[in-house]
């Protein structure tokens, strides 16, 4: 898009990238610390809402200003999608934590692998002339439409963070039972029986 469509030369389409990638490894880092802070849920949807609201100026607005909204998209994005994994392990069962992150992860790829020709068949209902079709219309709609989908399910879904088991784990402990200095039961029968030698 941006070499076809913008006529961005391959040293500015690299920088570009670059500058992409360099805002989704911080929006991970960020973003995975901000969601413990307020919750894994209302995080995804904010990171979500805002990548929404720059898809605009990141798909259809060429010019110097790319830079910048290829980094905060990128940014948003792999905000969310770095806290989605850890929330995931937090909602399953302890003996499937890494069952259900590693399948999703690799049916997420599985499912993106086919991302290319959906955005084509996309772009194809969207003629731009002379450059063929217009690809950032058909990425805004794509990308739009996994943002709604993201939103929604995270709505609906429940919020577990690992601070709070931690917490219901000590709560369901009882403050009062503590444990003997002898724990072998042999060991506290051979403790009782020197004292008793001791005393005669």
């Amino acid at each position: 898009m941006l070499s076809t469509q913008y006529n961005y030369s391959t040293s500015e389409t690299t920088l570009i990238q670059v500058t992409a990638y360099l805002g989704g490894v911080l929006g991970g880092t960020i973003g995975g610390y901000f969601s413990q802070i307020v919750g894994r849920r209302f995080s995804i949807v904010v990171f979500r809402v805002i990548g929404g609201a720059l898809l605009y100026p990141y798909a259809l607005v060429p010019g110097p200003g790319i830079y910048a909204s290829a980094f905060f998209e990128q940014f948003c994005v792999q905000g969310a999608f770095g806290i989605i994994p850890i929330h995931l392990v937090e909602l399953a069962p302890p003996a499937f934590n890494t069952f259900i992150v590693g399948t999703a992860y690799n049916l997420g790829i599985f499912i993106a692998s086919a991302s290319s020709t959906i955005e084509t068949k996309i772009a194809e209902h969207y003629p731009l002339e002379p450059t063929g079709n217009d690809y950032g219309k058909a990425i805004c709609i794509f990308i739009g439409g996994i943002f709604a989908y993201v939103i929604i399910v995270t709505i609906l879904g429940p919020e577990k963070k690992r601070l709070q088991q931690a917490g219901s784990a000590s709560d369901d402990s009882d403050p009062e039972e503590e444990p003997h200095p002898h724990s072998n039961e042999y060991d506290l029968d051979l403790w009782r029986n020197r004292n008793l030698v001791g005393r005669f």
